[in-house]
């Protein structure tokens, strides 16, 4: 089977791994070999037609149901083996809970066994569960997991929420307009096919487009498909995904103001991410180096800049202000947080801040974009049916 790897690794950054192997665990396991530290792995390469797929392993219900048994006084293990009662006998969920029972039972500790399922439990995880046992509060660890990421879905759903009712109208509004231009027009092409140069200027454009499509509609679906398929395929040789493409779009200077919700967006993750590490007895260098795979290749090259003042002996918020990664309000809770020793605390009000912002800015962007794309896709429906019609309200004014 083949696996797709996204790797972190000091010398090169993240990367994406290609892997033969049997199974998930034996190519992170391939990989770590290497000397990456695994960020995700996905299966690739193969379609499954037949069959059911089983739902990924979800990390946040595992989290919540582990808390509860140990809050409840049950022993890890025995918390492990009531999880795992609840599975289905031959899931792979069931599995790997079991994979962990059996490594606890032969002597090793909760982070070292959950390294041995690198594809379901991420960085992050490790990172806390390990600091948990030097202070034997692996509750506490998974409740700040848990109202981490329950509040990085929060933002995410808020601002999916603001954008699925455009998408929608733009998806609904494009399938309109290529019925009009692709069936309707056409049609219409033939039945003024005689008229010749008593069209409209206008008129005659949309129409000679109609038969256009009329005669060669095929050949023309048929480019389209393949120049797609050759687009796909240099960008997969490329190793370029749709963050790529974002990136370029976003680097239009119209979209300035896109760009810089996108940048607090990704700076919000940074920030609450590096509190929750920091929370949980995390060092300052080790919880920069696993944070720096949240933002963008421009932000993760100033972060290492900083990183390298940081080692120096310069303070994290000079550091993170020279490098452009802290706002005004972020700068002074950084200081403030050094001051204090509360660092954790003062990243997690300035993710909050940024959350804020980003949330302020969908609403507002939601209710914006609605209407003038509503009036966009209005306008233009209306312009080719008047442009289709002006013939005959020509020939019936001259008829009258």
């Amino acid at each position: 089977m083949r696996f797709e790897i996204t790797a972190y690794r000091h010398e090169e950054g993240v990367t994406t791994l290609v892997v033969e192997a049997p199974g998930a665990e034996e190519a992170a396991a391939n990989a770590t070999g290497q000397g990456y530290e695994v960020v995700a792995i996905r299966e690739s390469g193969g379609w499954k037609l037949l069959g059911r797929r089983e739902p990924p392993f979800d990390l946040l219900l595992f989290s919540q149901e582990l808390r509860s048994l140990l809050d409840a006084g049950l022993s890890l293990i025995e918390s492990l083996g009531a999880l795992s009662r609840k599975e289905n006998a031959n899931s792979a969920k069931r599995r790997q809970i079991d994979g962990l029972t059996r490594q606890l039972r032969e002597g090793k500790s909760f982070s070292v066994a959950l390294r041995q399922f690198p594809a379901v439990f991420p960085p992050l995880y490790l990172a806390l569960t390990s600091a948990s046992e030097q202070t034997g509060d692996l509750g506490g660890a998974l409740g700040r997991f848990i109202d981490y990421r329950g509040r990085m879905d929060a933002v995410k759903k808020r601002v999916s929420a603001a954008t699925i009712y455009p998408i929608l109208l733009l998806g609904v509004g494009g399938f309109v307009i290529l019925f009009l231009m692709t069936y309707v027009v056409p049609r219409f092409s033939k039945v003024y096919e005689d008229l010749g140069s008593d069209l409209p200027l206008m008129s005659r454009l949309l129409l000679q487009w109609g038969s256009l499509i009329e005669s060669y509609g095929l050949q023309m679906l048929v480019v389209i498909v393949v120049a797609g398929v050759a687009a796909a395929a240099y960008f997969r040789r490329r190793k370029w995904g749709w963050g790529t493409l974002l990136r370029g779009v976003l680097s239009w200077p119209a979209l300035a103001a896109v760009r810089e919700r996108f940048r607090a967006y990704a700076l919000a993750r940074f920030y609450r991410t590096m509190g929750l590490l920091l929370q949980g007895g995390i060092p300052v260098v080790t919880a920069l180096g696993m944070a720096r795979e949240l933002l963008d290749v421009d932000m993760a090259a100033a972060l290492d800049r900083a990183l390298i003042e940081v080692r120096g002996g310069v303070a994290l918020s000079e550091a993170m202000e020279r490098a452009h990664l802290a706002p005004p309000v972020a700068s002074d809770l950084l200081r403030i947080g050094e001051k204090a020793g509360d660092m954790g605390e003062k990243m997690m009000r300035i993710a909050d801040f940024h959350d804020d912002e980003t949330a302020r800015w969908a609403d507002w962007f939601a209710r914006l974009f609605e209407p003038l794309l509503m009036l966009t896709i209005g306008l233009f429906v209306a312009f080719i049916v008047v442009l289709l019609y002006m013939p005959i309200f020509e020939l019936a004014g001259s008829v009258q």
